[in-house]
């Protein structure tokens, strides 16, 4: 399975070919729509989420509510276009029309690609970059990834993320009954937080860091459940799945690290009390008493939950900029203001999930028959029932 997105942020439309999918996998719109609903939501989100209603049109690859093993291909049109048809639009200009709309950015901002994009692809006006940097292309990225869900939860597998920490607040209380309570708690909280104390506090630092012109980042963790055991390799280090994951969270914009289990806090610990120990029981076969690992080791699934967290630093675009250099005069400017949001990280663990389950569903499809959807839901079967009888 693979995908490319194309579009810019204040395009006409975003878009994205979906290759590799199973024949026969039952897909609605709605299965995509309700998860880039769910991607606009969140405490901290800025005024284009009241212009956007994100909603994907899937104009190939699908009859009559069945995939018919051909490219998928998805739509989502932004409605904020008709206010920047002329700035972002595909035919030439008139050269008495360049100055007036093109709005052109010489000032790059700290933190953001817009100072080396132009650099390497040649741009001097900086909007070139800014417009495909921009996190505006993670609609089709959850597009995408909302694809992948409902294939791995016919497949038994659930992906679901939350808040763990944002601006320096942790959530404590993060218990939770099942994969089911874990997903309502985190959809009722405004910041997908599951401790409700540490909520309202990162809803105040959020409220603070916007009348401060500031922006707050903060720590997202996915967790799966249903993995058969044995997805991945270790024969190869690209084969490892584990790797693919951790590529996949870094890829999402503003995301500078990602941890698998204890992560880090492994570094600060002996050995015993690290590594998981195996036992076996006729009911579940072999499992872990622990999941210190996070659900892997040599880079394939156990079978145990899968825990992968991701930091997201603030975001770059602040309303009182920080100090910039004009790539025209060389001379020192406050950085440019595009509209932005104080703080994304609860929408970004809607991004974590989608690309969590986009290398999984890749994974189980390259590993497995994927042609036709059934026989892809009986080989996984297989494999649970074999991994019980080793």
């Amino acid at each position: 399975m693979r995908y490319l997105t194309s579009g810019e942020s204040h395009g006409p439309q975003l878009t994205t070919i979906i290759e590799g999918l199973p024949a026969g996998m039952p897909l609605e719109a709605e299965d995509i729509n309700e998860d880039l609903a769910r991607r606009q939501k969140g405490y901290g989100r800025g005024r284009r989420m009241q212009i956007e209603k994100d909603r994907a049109s899937i104009v190939g690859g699908v009859r009559h509510g069945y995939t018919l093993g051909s490219p998928l291909g998805l739509v989502v049109e932004n409605k904020d276009w008709t206010h920047w048809t002329k700035v972002m639009g595909i035919e030439p200009l008139s050269p008495g029309e360049e100055d007036e709309v093109k709005r052109k950015i010489s000032r790059p901002r700290p933190g953001h690609a817009d100072l080396v994009g132009g650099m390497k692809y040649g741009h001097r006006d900086l909007r070139n970059v800014l417009e495909r940097s921009s996190a505006r292309e993670t609609t089709v990225r959850v597009a995408a990834g909302s694809v992948a869900k409902k294939l791995l939860n016919l497949l038994g597998i659930e992906v679901v993320g939350h808040v763990l920490e944002i601006g320096g607040i942790k959530a404590e209380n993060v218990k939770y009954d099942s994969i089911n309570d874990l997903k309502e708690r985190s959809e009722e909280s405004p910041v997908r937080c599951l401790d409700n104390e540490a909520a309202d506090k990162m809803m105040n630092l959020i409220d603070e860091a916007k009348q401060n012109g500031d922006s707050i980042g903060g720590v997202v963790e996915v967790i799966v459940e249903g993995m058969p055991q044995g997805v991945g390799s270790y024969v190869h280090y690209d084969r490892k799945l584990d790797a693919k994951l951790a590529r996949a969270i870094m890829s999402i914009n503003a995301f500078k690290g990602v941890e698998f289990g204890l992560g880090f806090e492994m570094a600060r610990k002996p050995g015993s009390e690290v590594h998981d120990e195996i036992l076996w029981s006729e009911e579940k076969g072999y499992y872990r008493r622990t999941n210190r690992l996070g659900g892997f080791e040599g880079g394939m699934t156990t079978g145990m939950p899968i825990h992968i967290k991701g930091v997201m630093k603030p975001i770059p675009t602040l309303y009182k900029p920080l100090q910039s250099v004009d790539i025209d005069t060389k001379e020192p400017f406050k950085a440019s203001i595009e509209r932005s949001d104080s703080c994304a990280v609860p929408a970004a663990s809607v991004v974590a999930e989608a690309v969590v389950a986009w290398e999984l569903a890749e994974a189980i499809a390259d590993q497995f028959n994927s042609d036709q959807f059934e026989k892809l839901q009986r080989d996984v079967e297989n494999l649970r029932n074999e991994s019980k009888e080793f």
